[in-house]
């Protein structure tokens, strides 16, 4: 398994950001949140991508574009580092926007065992509509 972030990759779709806002379910854990919608419109067939990701930091709880970047680096650092918790379960295209919600500043240690926390709930979530 590769640990990248390509482009291919990278949530960039207006329709798509606008469905996931619409239509979209939400699973969280302190202080991130996932917004997720089953997904093939938007994501081209000729890719063999599963997913979709885009990363989003409220100017609500940081008013400096500077942290707002740091945190939106780590959010997509921690993704790249565990997104193999979706890929190995997921069988469907999905679009996901992912979330830091809170003015703490949290370590990337710390954001990063929330990133593998919420994943892996996103997962047992989707088990259990099965």
């Amino acid at each position: 398994m590769k640990f990248t972030y390509p482009q291919s990759e990278k949530l960039k779709s207006k329709i798509t950001i606008d469905l996931l806002f619409s239509k979209g379910k939400s699973v969280s854990k302190y202080p991130l949140r996932l917004v997720f919608v089953e997904s093939d419109y938007g994501i081209p067939n000729d890719t063999d991508q599963k997913l979709k990701m885009g990363v989003s930091v409220s100017k609500k709880y940081f008013k400096h574009a500077v942290d707002r970047n740091y945190f939106k680096r780590v959010l997509r650092e921690t993704y790249r580092l565990n997104k193999h918790i979706l890929v190995d379960n997921l069988d469907k295209k999905y679009a996901f926007m992912f979330f830091y919600q809170t003015k703490e500043r949290l370590t990337y240690e710390e954001i990063n065992s929330k990133t593998i926390q919420l994943f892996e709930k996103f997962i047992s979530q989707l088990k259990n509509e099965e």
